[in-house]
C-alpha cells in the first residue's frame, strides 16, 4: 500500500464543473471568478473579496494595500512555509520572525516583544488548522493579514477565521482545505482596500501607469473551487473523524495529540505527531508506504542569522506530519492507525 502525504478529493461533480467551464470557452477571469467572489463575500459575511492566482499573490497584494514598502518591518512566525517570507521580500521589507507556542500556534507574547516602530503589518496564520489566539494579536494594534491558507471553515469564538484581520487571505492550492489546483483570495471589510487590490490585480487598460500584476484567477479554477466549497462541511467532519482515531492511539502511547482549545477550533489541515524519535518515525512510516513529512521544511529564521526561537526549534526537532485528508479510505486509515500503534515511541 502506498499512501501519499496529501491527495485532493475530486468527485464527478467537480469534474463536471470544470468541463462546463471549458465548454463555455471562457478560460481566463470571467463570470465564474465573479461568482466565486460573491460567494466568498456571502460565506464570510465581508464587504469585499478578490480572487487571485495564488495564496502568495494574495499576500503580496495585501501587503501592498496596507502600504508596506522597502524598509518597513513585517512580523511573521518562523514555523511556516516560505511563501509569506517571499511576499515580504518582494517589497524589500524586513521580515521579523517570532516564535510559536507549545500548541504549535503563533505566540502573541513573542510577537509583542519583537514589534518595532516601523512594523506595518503582521501575517497571522492559523497553523495546520488550529485557530490562532486572535484576540491577543488584536491587542498589539498592528494591522493583521489573517492567513487562512490552512483554516478555511475553521472558527474562533464562533466566528470564521478570515473575518478578523484588516485583510485576510485564502489559498486554494491542490493540497489545501479547498483544492483549486492553484488560486487564492483576499477578503476585507475595507472597501477602499478591496478596490486598491482589484486595481493591482489587473495590469492593463488603465488611465494611469503604475506597476500592477497579472495575478488573475481563471474561470476553470473558480468553477472547481465553487464545487469544492459545497463539500467543505463534509471535508471538515471527515478530517475530525480521522484525527480522533489517530489521537486515541497517541494517548495510548502517552503522547499529547493536537487538539482544539477553548474557543479555538482545530480542523486538522495537518496532523502533527511530536516525538523525540522524529527521524526514526519518518523512516518507519515511509518504509511501510505511508508518506510522512516534516510539517515545515525549515523554520524561516534559520535561513538568516537571527536570534534563537526556542519553541520553534524544539517543535521542529520533534514534528512529523502524517497523512490526513478527506480522500483517505477507511482501509487506508486503518492501516495508518495499525502502523502508528506498532511504533515504539
Amino acid at each position: 500500500m502506498k499512501i501519499p502525504h496529501s491527495r485532493p478529493y475530486i468527485d464527478k461533480k467537480d469534474i463536471k464543473s470544470v468541463v462546463i467551464a471549458l465548454k463555455s470557452r471562457c478560460l481566463s477571469q470571467g463570470k465564474k471568478v465573479k461568482e466565486l467572489e460573491n460567494f466568498l463575500k456571502d460565506f464570510y459575511g465581508v464587504r469585499g473579496a478578490v480572487c487571485v492566482s495564488s495564496g502568495t499573490a494574495a499576500l503580496h497584494l495585501s501587503l501592498l494595500s496596507l502600504g508596506v514598502s522597502a524598509g518597513d518591518s513585517v512580523l511573521l512566525p518562523s514555523f511556516m512555509c516560505s511563501a509569506p517570507l517571499n511576499a515580504v521580500k518582494y517589497l524589500n521589507a524586513e521580515p521579523v520572525f517570532f516564535d510559536i507556542a507549545k500548541e504549535i500556534s503563533p505566540s502573541p507574547e513573542d510577537a509583542e516583544k519583537r514589534k518595532k516602530e516601523n512594523t506595518k503589518a503582521i501575517i497571522l496564520p492559523h497553523l495546520f488548522g488550529l485557530a490562532a489566539d486572535i484576540d491577543e494579536f488584536l491587542k498589539l494594534k498592528i494591522p493583521i493579514i489573517e492567513d487562512c491558507a490552512h483554516s478555511i471553515g475553521c472558527h474562533y469564538k464562533g466566528r470564521l477565521t478570515g473575518t478578523f484581520g484588516r485583510v485576510s487571505i485564502l489559498s486554494f492550492y491542490a493540497t489545501k482545505m479547498i483544492a483549486g489546483g492553484e488560486g487564492g483570495a483576499i477578503l476585507s471589510n475595507d472597501v477602499d482596500l478591496i478596490e486598491k487590490i482589484k486595481d493591482l490585480r489587473d495590469y492593463d487598460e488603465k488611465e494611469n501607469y503604475k506597476i500592477r500584476f497579472n495575478y488573475k484567477m481563471t474561470d476553470i479554477q473558480a468553477s472547481l473551487i465553487l464545487s469544492q466549497f459545497k463539500k467543505l462541511k463534509r471535508f471538515i467532519s471527515r478530517r475530525k473523524e480521522i484525527a480522533k482515531r489517530y489521537s486515541e492511539i497517541l494517548l495510548e502511547k502517552g503522547l499529547k495529540p493536537p487538539m482544539s482549545l477553548p474557543f479555538r477550533e482545530h480542523i486538522y489541515f495537518r496532523y502533527i505527531v511530536l516525538t523525540d524519535k522524529k527521524e526514526e518515525l519518518l523512516r518507519y512510516l515511509n518504509e511501510r508506504g505511508i508518506v510522512a513529512r516534516q510539517p515545515v521544511y525549515k523554520p524561516l529564521h534559520l535561513y538568516f542569522e537571527n536570534e534563537k526561537l526556542e519553541v520553534t526549534e524544539e517543535i521542529y526537532k520533534k514534528a512529523v506530519s502524517i497523512p490526513l485528508y478527506p480522500s483517505l479510505t477507511c482501509k487506508e486509515v486503518s492501516y495508518i492507525a495499525k502502523v502508528l500503534r506498532e511504533f515504539t515511541y
